[in-house]
């Protein structure tokens, strides 16, 4: 595992999240269900009744103990309790029965279990740009419990196979129910090898799709905001192919959400279809950001830290469409100086210098700005950069060497 807190790398991430992200959905929606002919299977206090879903449910409890009890979830009751409000409001008639945890993981991706628990990692918080886009997400996701795609999936590949053994899957993840820690990422490796036993069909994603689309609409969202978050996901997929050079990363969120021309279609005609003329939607923007505010900053510094530049700069921009602030400012700075090609110095020290300019500049983009000024040989102007650093963060880890400085 290389993980080093709170640095996540890349390899660990591909291995754990990725794994996990990849394994849930294969299919592309190539025919459009209509929202309305989307009718719930599942009501209030389901359990199932057939032999093998029971056992299916029992192993999938084995799961849900592991997945509260990793070291990665972020259990600040705000979050949780904002997150468990928006699957309460979307999750349709089986959603007071639902459980969701918040992982710290910088991927875009959130996923449903069997037996109704869900799992949101913290870079789909992060990509989110108000709490409608948040809720078509976890709609889509209830979308796949409600048509019950997880049962009927997994019987699919039961005909196919019988390579597939939950049991012997799981006896990796219980391990360390029974003393054996193999590490968090590990165990979501493993997550991710029983979740490739739920492979999506084309259909079904059409299905979620429509079903999701229902969902928020009904809630009072618009259901536009799901075609919008597929368009940044192909622009973030596009912009990090670019920087490697390569069409599209593997084992990611691109690989299990695929975002075509012919989805993009079907999810505004289901938007059409379920607006509301004149209705004037809030996308409840402010309680979005209110409630992630807290954590927004660790949320960049995990992404930055994946060494995409591509993506990471995409994304930024994404988020600036609704108004650049002094946090977004500073990690494009973070961004150029991380990624030290040729001129990424000067691209830094510039959005290190328009990051101060806003009140909410992190400490830390007064500490960058500061150290570029003091290259350019303007002491003076340096002496006050790094006195606000101090004054912003006096126990900061190298407020001796600062202190030295600027004598």
């Amino acid at each position: 595992m290389c993980v080093r807190c709170p640095q996540i790398c890349r390899r660990s991430l591909l291995v754990g999240g990725g794994v996990a992200a990849a394994a849930l959905h294969t299919g592309v929606a190539s025919a459009r269900i209509r929202p309305s002919d989307m009718v719930p299977l599942i009501g209030p206090g389901f359990k199932p009744t057939e032999k093998d879903e029971q056992g299916l449910w029992k192993e999938m409890e084995r799961v849900e103990e592991e997945i509260a009890g990793t070291n990665l979830l972020i259990t600040d009751p705000t979050l949780t309790g904002y997150l468990k409000d928006i699957i309460g409001t979307v999750g349709g008639p089986a959603a007071k029965d639902f459980r969701i945890y918040l992982a710290r993981i910088p991927e875009f991706n959130a996923m449903m279990f069997p037996t109704g628990f869900a799992v949101v990692f913290s870079g789909l918080l992060l990509r989110m740009r108000n709490e409608a886009q948040l809720a078509g997400v976890i709609a889509h996701e209830s979308g796949h419990f409600l048509r019950r795609h997880m049962i009927r999936s997994w019987r699919d590949q039961r005909r196919k196979s019988d390579v597939f053994s939950i049991g012997a899957m799981l006896a990796g993840i219980g391990g360390a129910g029974a003393g054996i820690y193999l590490g968090d990422y590990v165990q979501l490796a493993q997550l991710g090898a029983i979740l490739s036993l739920f492979k999506y069909s084309r259909d079904m994603e059409a299905e979620a799709d429509a079903m999701g689309a229902k969902l928020i609409a009904e809630a009072g969202y618009d259901p536009m905001e799901m075609s919008s978050i597929w368009l940044q996901l192909i622009g973030e997929q596009k912009a990090s192919a670019a920087y490697r050079g390569k069409f599209r990363r593997r084992g990611s969120i691109f690989d299990t959400h695929p975002s075509d021309d012919a989805r993009m279609a079907d999810l505004r005609a289901d938007a059409l279809e379920l607006k509301v003329p004149g209705k004037a939607y809030d996308s409840r923007r402010g309680r979005y950001l209110a409630t992630i505010g807290p954590i927004r900053q660790m949320l960049l510094d995990d992404q930055v830290k994946l060494n995409d530049p591509g993506a990471s700069q995409y994304l930024l921009q994404t988020l600036a469409q609704d108004g650049w602030d002094g946090l977004l400012r500073f990690y494009e700075g973070e961004v150029w100086r991380l990624r030290n090609r040729k001129g990424d110095d000067v691209r830094a020290a510039q959005s290190y210098a328009a990051a101060v300019v806003y009140p909410d500049a992190p400490a830390d983009a007064w500490r960058w700005h500061g150290i570029s000024l003091l290259k350019e040989g303007r002491s003076g102007e340096a002496k006050a950069a790094f006195t606000k650093y101090l004054a912003m963060k006096p126990d900061a880890p190298d407020a001796a060497w600062v202190r030295q400085t600027i004598g």
